[in-house]
């Protein structure tokens, strides 16, 4: 937006333009007041379920969060048009009304999670856990920032997360898939079958004449969009990512060693004490508590009084690091193995806490460490450098530049392709070499069009600047053009008709009484065998297609299908049909009751959130939906 109204403004009209612009929203501040101005449409509402209403702007926030959490994960920006294509902004939409519905039957039940038990969801979390297994704060931190989350937030979503999973988790209970479901799964899924098979190609299709010139006229007629030039486009993109800047190899001892000075504690296993703490709504309580403890009376005793679980008190062997309050952090390990601490004022109220086992922490040497500390650097390093980077092409590409051109001034490599087609492939039917795997720069330019100033492309921890420089329509070509090509698919067509008329004849022959290895025999070919495969796996050298007919066909039936594509067919006799006994406790029978008792609990879920949303009523406001998702534009 920013850089679409600096080149607005880099002309006499654009500037002219611009100041009226600007002159009607000071204008507009000066009426309405800010306050006015920024609430907007947010006191409309999109949703409302039971007593919940969702706001528009807060459903923006969702959707847009929604959107870009799967544009990091496809590598690239997903836009309103694409959501829609795809139905995500229904399934978000519903997602959000479960969510609230799930909210208000929490509130209507009166249930509650305490911060210990949200904590060690927390904690437990893998995504937060560093190499050592171990909780990691910055890398919480760095992670929540990632998806639009302060720490405050993130807490009260995951205790929102936490009660939907109690009322989940409830009306789940004891739920088993019926045992008729398991069984017919089951044989669908070992079932194994042999087959008894020969294969026909261009041996036996026989001899095939050169066509005519009329008949190759009229079969490029009839078949002429299968030989149309594709539309190709000519692009020019650059990479800039961390893979590309540097490597670790590039990071001096030296350096290294500085890091590993600085961070030697936290790269080594870091010390561990068994924590638990009992927290209290004021200093007097904490007070009073701890008298009673020196007194005589346990903590765990003192925790039963107050009706807390093991779960609510002990938070563990755990790290420093990984405790979030750090005035708990701070008290807990500077107390000795067996000590209750005095009263300490945490984020959540004051704390008395307990140590019970330490385990001491060990500091590696920098040598069985350098390669991991030299590559973290240089990573750390290419991330700066790529940030750098990014604002200078943004930057070169602001005032004018394309890629090319802003390329060349910040002393990068920009790659030309001067035609490429949809598939990613040259005029020559070759696909292009010099794009990244992964990279789906092809696309994106067939989006765009010639002089649009495209946002980068996210990809492997940086970006892709690309322009669309020409575009050469698709065209019908003439069959002088083609004529090799539309001959070799004409005698395609003629040898995959002969076969599969060939096909059929054995298989009556088949049906009659012939056995396979007469007419195996007759045709100058062998039969072949295929023992014991399953639905899901092809034997070697076996078509898929092949393993689906023969799960079609009885024991002892017949059958003919072709091979994928087309220029053989293969004639197959089932010989045996069998369901091996599968063992109850086998890794593969608790991985499938897992699967059904998760789509059963899904289902079994979303019945009840149907029936809460019927029962305290649910309304949307489809104009502000079609307003927030972009079906108005």
């Amino acid at each position: 937006m920013l850089r679409g109204i600096r080149k607005a403004s880099s002309n006499w009209l654009g500037k002219a333009i611009m100041s009226v612009v600007m002159g009607v929203l000071i204008v507009s501040f000066g009426v309405w007041g800010i306050a006015d101005i920024f609430k907007g449409f947010g006191q409309s509402s999109l949703a409302k379920i039971g007593k919940t209403e969702i706001s528009t702007e807060q459903f923006r926030q969702i959707y847009t969060d929604k959107l870009q959490q799967l544009g990091r994960s496809f590598g690239r920006p997903l836009t309103m048009d694409q959501a829609r294509a795809f139905g995500l902004d229904r399934q978000v939409l519903q997602q959000t009304i479960a969510e609230a519905a799930l909210d208000e039957e929490a509130r209507r039940m009166g249930l509650g999670q305490s911060e210990a038990e949200t904590m060690r969801t927390i904690y437990a979390d893998p995504n937060f856990k560093g190499l050592g297994g171990t909780f990691e704060p910055a890398r919480f931190q760095a992670a929540i920032r990632q998806f639009g989350y302060t720490e405050q937030r993130y807490l009260a979503e995951q205790r929102r997360v936490g009660l939907r999973r109690q009322i989940a988790g409830t009306i789940s209970a004891g739920l088993e898939p019926p045992k008729l479901m398991m069984d017919a799964l089951t044989r669908f899924q070992n079932e194994q079958r042999s087959i008894d098979y020969l294969k026909l190609d261009a041996a036996q299709a026989g001899t095939i004449e050169a066509p005519s010139p009329e008949t190759l006229a009229a079969y490029f007629e009839d078949h002429k969009t299968q030989f149309r030039a594709p539309e190709y486009r000519k692009l020019a993109f650059v990479v800039i990512n961390p893979e590309e800047i540097g490597k670790w190899s590039d990071v001096s001892d030296e350096d290294a060693k500085k890091v590993f000075e600085q961070r030697r504690d936290k790269i080594g296993t870091p010390e561990k004490r068994e924590v638990s703490q009992i927290v209290f709504p004021n200093a007097d309580e904490a007070l009073a508590a701890r008298s009673r403890i020196t007194g005589g009376l346990s903590f765990d005793d003192l925790a039963k009084e107050r009706n807390l679980n093991l779960s609510d008190v002990d938070l563990g062997l755990i790290t420093k690091s990984a405790i979030i309050d750090p005035a708990i952090a701070d008290a807990a390990f500077a107390l000795p193995s067996g000590e209750v601490s005095q009263p300490v004022q945490g984020r959540f109220g004051v704390a008395l806490v307990k140590i019970g086992k330490i385990e001491p922490g060990v500091t590696p040497t920098y040598e069985s460490v350098a390669a991991q500390v030299k590559k973290e650097l240089a990573t750390e390093r290419a991330r700066v450098k790529v940030a750098e980077i990014q604002n200078k092409m943004e930057d070169e590409r602001s005032g004018g530049s394309n890629v090319v051109e802003a390329a060349q001034k910040l002393g990068l490599t920009a790659v030309t392709i001067d035609a490429v087609d949809r598939s990613g492939r040259l005029p020559t039917g070759q696909p292009v070499a010099n794009i990244p795997q992964g990279l789906d720069v092809v696309s994106q330019a067939f989006n765009s069009d010639i002089g649009v100033d495209n946002d980068p492309i996210q990809f492997r921890g940086g970006y892709v600047w690309y322009d669309v420089l020409g575009v050469t329509p698709s065209r019908e070509r003439s069959l002088d053009e083609v004529k090799d090509q539309v001959e070799a698919k004409w005698r395609e067509d003629q040898i995959s008709e002969k076969l599969r008329a060939k096909a059929t004849e054995i298989v009556q022959k088949l049906e009659q009484g012939a056995t396979l290895a007469a007419e195996a025999s007759a045709i100058g070919t062998k039969v072949e065998t295929a023992t014991g495969f399953r639905r899901d796996a092809s034997p070697t050298g076996v078509p898929s297609s092949v393993v689906t007919a023969a799960f079609r066909t009885p024991k002892d039936g017949v059958g003919q299908t072709p091979d994928a594509g087309g220029s053989a067919w293969i004639v197959f006799r089932v010989t045996d049909v069998s369901v091996p006994q599968v063992d109850a406790n086998s890794d593969e029978m608790k991985k499938l009751k897992e699967t059904l008792q998760r789509g059963l609990t899904d289902e079994q879920v979303a019945q009840y959130v149907t029936k809460i949303e019927s029962e305290i009523g649910t309304t949307i406001n489809q104009a502000a939906f079609a307003q927030v998702t972009g079906a108005n534009n």
